[in-house]
């Protein structure tokens, strides 16, 4: 990871005498991204080899790092395409990798569904479908239902990502104004026999949710997306509401004859990524604790009530005794009022930061784990207790960037950004808080 200038440790008494705190919150971070490692997780999950042909299909930010795993752990004749966002493209030999467009959509995108589907249909029992599924797929996989267009899903999705509506509730949506998610691509692998090989970056891990769900069943309906699109009040176009109100988009559902031969295996998960930097930081001799790895709400609200209980463990020595680090992950929403970039993890931290007001001792790193914040090719942020006062002196106002929502523009300003480039992998969210054993002066950071 990319990082700001060189800093001098920090003046921490005691057992953490010269701890350098920007660099334990980045090894965390990087341990995170690293058990997740398609490399690592996928060999363990692989199938016996079928009687007949063997095919990988998938599509996500990790998924052709999750090809290249199957790949070099597969002996036998192998065939297969995956799409992954530009940049995320991993060299394989027998599996086709194509490149399209997220979060908004692409025609890329929509020939790469339409030759999945291709790909898969006419196979028998004898057959094996490997499919890679991530984070990322549902606007990697934009066929849209029959009687809409490519344009009709990207005006929608942009319109999701603006809403502040949550992950379940925007892929809710999307499956259901799909053609190949919702279970419509397991199907089309039918009689095969077919595996699933998936990172979650979602709240509880519900498949249905990871890039939609195109290989599981789905317990949602068009009312349900329907009534999203009215709560969030999405104009959608009229076509793409006739579907929904006809019910003639419904996705597949738990016991369809279509969906006998599907096996699952979550093979990365954001509770695993969160147990790597716990073992980091108790390595460094730091308590840790993990506050959940489902957290979801307004990013600017999460980040109001973390500076809450920071502060009290700061203060009071309660929940937990200082020093020690809070580390939690999840989902949080923004909803873009402002004409800034967006991006949740920066506007946890900024609300953090604006709510802590230069609390001393306290520190912060959140990030995403596949390295994209929102629409920026920017991982997350530093907040030190020094950051408000850094920005002041140079006419930056926490406040305004906030209502902006330009938490992006507001820490690279500060040199402040954490930039890691394609991480292959994604396991959602990862914010951790150091809380010093004293309030002290630690707010020197350079």
């Amino acid at each position: 990871m990319n990082s700001p200038a060189t800093r001098e440790p920090l003046p921490i008494n005691g057992a953490l005498d010269g701890l350098e705190v920007d660099g334990l919150l980045k090894d965390m971070f990087g341990a995170a991204i690293a058990t997740a490692q398609p490399a690592l997780r996928v060999p363990d999950f692989l199938p016996q080899p079928p009687r007949g042909r063997t095919i990988v299909v998938g599509a996500g930010k990790a998924s052709a790092a999750m090809a290249k795993a199957v790949e070099d752990h597969w002996a036998g004749p192998l065939e297969g395409l995956v799409v992954t966002r530009y940049g995320y493209a991993v060299e394989c030999e027998r599996i086709e990798i194509v490149e399209a467009a997220h979060p908004v959509p692409d025609e890329q995108g929509l020939e790469a569904a339409e030759r999945l589907l291709r790909l898969v249909s006419g196979l028998s029992a004898d057959d094996l479908v490997i499919c890679v599924i991530s984070g990322g797929g549902s606007s990697l996989l934009p066929l849209p239902a029959e009687g809409l267009t490519l344009r009709d899903k990207q005006e929608i999705n942009q319109a999701l990502l603006a809403s502040g509506a949550t992950i379940a509730e925007m892929n809710c949506v999307r499956r259901h104004l799909s053609a190949i998610k919702g279970g419509q691509l397991a199907a089309a692998c039918f009689p095969a026999r077919v595996v699933n090989l998936i990172i979650s970056d979602v709240p509880a891990d519900a498949a249905s949710d990871i890039a939609s769900g195109p290989t599981v069943p789905d317990t949602t309906t068009c009312a349900d997306a329907l009534a999203v699109l009215r709560r969030y009040e999405i104009c959608a176009s009229p076509a793409a509401i006739a579907l929904l109100e006809k019910g003639l988009t419904e996705t597949l559902k738990p016991g369809d004859p279509r969906l006998p031969n599907i096996e699952t295996h979550l093979i990365a998960t954001p509770q695993l990524a969160l147990e790597a930097a716990a073992t980091k930081s108790r390595e460094a001799g730091i308590e840790v604790h993990i506050l959940g790895d489902a957290i979801e709400g307004e990013a600017r609200d999460v980040g109001a009530v973390m500076a809450g209980i920071a502060k009290q463990v700061s203060r009071r020595g309660q929940p937990f005794r200082a020093p020690c680090i809070l580390l939690s992950g999840g989902e949080t929403t923004v909803t873009i009022r402002g004409d800034g970039r967006g991006g949740r993890n920066v506007e946890f931290l900024l609300s953090l930061g604006v709510a802590l007001n230069g609390e001393p001792g306290v520190f912060a790193l959140a990030g995403d784990t596949d390295g994209v914040d929102g629409q920026e090719e920017i991982a997350g942020a530093l907040l030190r207790p020094d950051t408000l006062e850094r920005a002041r002196e140079r006419g930056i106002r926490e406040s305004e960037r906030l209502e902006n929502n330009d938490a992006h523009g507001f820490f690279q300003a500060l040199g402040d950004s954490v930039i890691t480039g394609p991480t292959l992998t994604n396991v959602n969210d990862f914010r951790a808080i150091f809380i010093a054993a004293q309030h002290g002066d630690l707010s020197r950071s350079r």
